[in-house]
């Protein structure tokens, strides 16, 4: 859109001219019509208002240039050291135990792609990041190791092992390990089975899995209080059972009772299996099952091989995997919800059919979950949970705005199966987990403030579909948690977000942002909490107006000297949408015109779509994705357009088909 007027004007402190303008992509962007001096909500703040619609105006066509012919987004993860590593280590020992020699050549080919890409990435410091943009860590530099070792390449990166081995001793070995996860065991054992593999620590040194556990009706699972998370059913099964069979129990009766178990846990496996072969679509998780069962001697179980199928079919072609195969239904519904900010019409996106098709009808076989939420992903292996299906009811309500009325009823029907699906996993404390409804207090299993907020806003939204006060109900307790789980300072923390700079690798800025979000489109941000969690916002912005992490050292090996916090597009983006929710405040002024003017100037300078590592995905592995960046940025300029311009309007002309 082109936008006619005076240029480079601070306003209010001149008035602004800008002529109403027509659309013609039916998608939804506001027609801006501001004459004369302006009097709307956000005329205390002094920037270039023309710069800042051209800014939307760009990010906007990016995001939509980045969409994929079916109409929705599915994004990029970045490449990871870790996934590359456990993939390695699984296609390495399929090598050496099957009697295929086709199999045999393949694996060995994809190892020796998988070796040469993790030699160019080691850090300068000798171990590995989870992503080229992450600082090293003691769990990616292990399973490094191990992979080098069970690919038999040792002679040949003696130097490269030598700085590695240096670097896991200087960082505390396998006691550091522990320390990284403290009671949650289902990333350490993994881990640890890993190096046993490969000869590098002994077989006691792997915490033995109750296995035979898994045979039980999966009602019990959350009353059993296991060791593990229950989204690593998969990996309590494989690598309990190679474990048992490389160091059994010195007591009989167990020793009998895991030896019974075998065969039907292994078909309990099975079943969780999804036709793509990966669990959870996830590099990591599917690598560890595969190579324990292969260890084994299963090499030809079904699981192997599908398992195999699916590491086959993920690598990529320089040689590197990334943690999970994509995140296209998330992309897709933070991509229109975004869309929608700036005008609450999403237009002829055409992605519709599509968001609906990835909702679960049939209870999932991984997780036992009722029928009616999303998962991250249109694809096998995502399992539903409540962010994924938060996200699509926000993007449901969008695009029942925007569609022939024809529609609406499918919109609304799909609607109300995954608003009761929420509702029936909230927790007991009022708040929201990841997957399954108590489990238990492990990361990922317990309620979390970002799940909470997200799915308070998805049923708030949607709240006139259920009967009686259920979603009101389930609403005040929800509120209740966020206040409970509040930090003194103001700010909550996130489950699923990180950030690297911060001293213990959380992300209070986007927890905070997605949290005072809720109190946003409940109207409640007058509330204290609320008005705390701004205040922290607000004096946590940087020194160049965006928002990042803490400083910390970049290199935990004791040496003396720092990295400087940086700010993120997509820190600076969620933390910007949180502030406009409160825009008259004069506390958040500041804040609020020196984070809209460090996105403006990404923009000019085109690095609106640099991304940061601020991912965390299960137990701790960092990436990024290649749509953060462009969708939070989208989302944030939007809201600013709108309270910009409240009578902003929009080419409805063109409907979904």
């Amino acid at each position: 859109m082109a936008l006619r007027g005076r240029r480079n004007v601070r306003w209010p402190s001149e008035a602004v001219v800008v002529e109403e303008t027509s659309h013609f992509d039916g998608l939804g962007g506001p027609s801006y019509t501001f004459f004369d001096q302006p009097t709307h909500p956000l005329s205390a703040l002094m920037f270039d208002i023309p710069r800042l619609l051209e800014a939307h105006q760009t990010a906007r066509r990016d995001l939509l240039a980045q969409r994929v012919r079916e109409g929705h987004w599915t994004g990029e993860l970045s490449s990871s050291a870790l996934s590359t590593a456990t993939a390695v280590s699984a296609l390495a020992i399929i090598a050496d135990r099957t009697r295929d020699a086709s199999r045999r050549r393949t694996c060995r080919q994809l190892v020796q792609r998988g070796i040469q890409w993790l030699a160019g990435c080691q850090r300068a410091d000798g171990g590995w990041g989870d992503t080229d943009k992450s600082f090293s860590n003691i769990s990616t530099a292990m399973l490094v190791r191990a992979a080098f070792h069970l690919a038999g390449v040792t002679g040949e990166h003696q130097e490269l092992l030598g700085r590695v081995d240096q670097y896991i001793d200087e960082q505390g070995g396998v006691t550091a390990l522990r320390r990284r996860y403290g009671k949650d065991k289902t990333f350490a054992i993994p881990i640890l089975t890993n190096a046993a593999l490969a000869g590098l620590v002994p077989w006691n040194e792997v915490s033995p899995l109750p296995f035979e556990l898994a045979c039980l009706p999966r009602a019990l699972f959350r009353l059993l209080r296991l060791p593990v998370v229950s989204y690593a059913i998969p990996a309590l099964v494989a690598i309990g059972q190679a474990r048992f069979l490389h160091e059994s129990p010195r007591n009989p009766i167990r020793r009998l009772i895991r030896r019974l178990s075998v065969g039907r846990s292994l078909k309990v496996l099975g079943r969780m299996q999804p036709a793509s072969g990966g669990f959870l679509e996830a590099i990591p998780l599917t690598s560890f099952v595969t190579m324990s069962l292969a260890a084994t001697g299963r090499v030809d179980h079904d699981v192997v091989r599908q398992g195999l199928k699916f590491l086959l079919a993920s690598m990529r072609e320089d040689g590197s995997w990334p943690i999970d195969t994509n995140l296209a239904t998330w992309n897709t519904t933070l991509a229109t919800n975004a869309l929608a900010a700036a005008s609450g019409n999403v237009g002829a996106l055409g992605c519709l059919d599509w968001l609906l098709s990835c909702q679960h009808t049939e209870p999932h076989p991984y997780t036992g979950a009722a029928p009616g939420g999303w998962g991250w992903s249109n694809l096998s292996g995502a399992v539903p949970d409540v962010d994924d299906t938060a996200g699509a009811l926000l993007a449901l309500a969008s695009l029942r705005d925007s569609c022939a009325a024809e529609k609406h009823e499918r919109i609304e029907m799909a609607a109300r199966a995954g608003a009761r699906w929420l509702l029936e996993v909230q927790n007991a404390d009022g708040g929201w987990p990841t997957f399954c409804r108590g489990w238990g207090t492990l990361p990922f299993d317990r309620s979390g403030a970002d799940l909470s907020a997200h799915a308070i806003r998805a049923l708030a939204v949607w709240s006139h579909l259920i009967g009686g006060d259920r979603i009101g109900r389930a609403i005040a307790r929800g509120m209740k948690y966020l206040g409970r789980v509040q930090r003194e300072n103001g700010s909550w923390v996130p489950l699923w977000f990180g950030n690297q700079y911060h001293p213990d690798e959380e992300n209070p800025v986007y927890g905070t942002a997605r949290v005072l979000l809720a109190y946003r489109d409940l109207d409640r941000m007058a509330a204290s909490e609320a008005q705390g969690g701004l205040a922290w916002l607000a004096a946590n912005s940087g020194h160049d107006g965006g928002w990042g992490g803490e400083t910390r050292k970049e290199e935990p090996s004791g040496e003396d000297h720092a990295a400087p916090a940086v700010s993120s597009v997509e820190e600076t983006a969620v933390a910007v949408e949180a502030l406009l929710g409160d825009h008259e405040n004069p506390m958040l002024q500041t804040a609020l015109s020196g984070g809209l003017d460090w996105l403006t100037d990404a923009i000019d300078a085109g690095r609106h779509q640099e991304t940061a590592p601020i991912g965390f995905y299960f137990a701790k592995l960092w990436y990024y994705e290649r749509l953060y960046p462009l969708t939070f940025t989208v989302a944030a300029l939007g809201r600013a357009v709108r309270q910009l311009d409240p009578k902003s309007t929009v080419d409805a002309s063109r409907r979904l088909p």
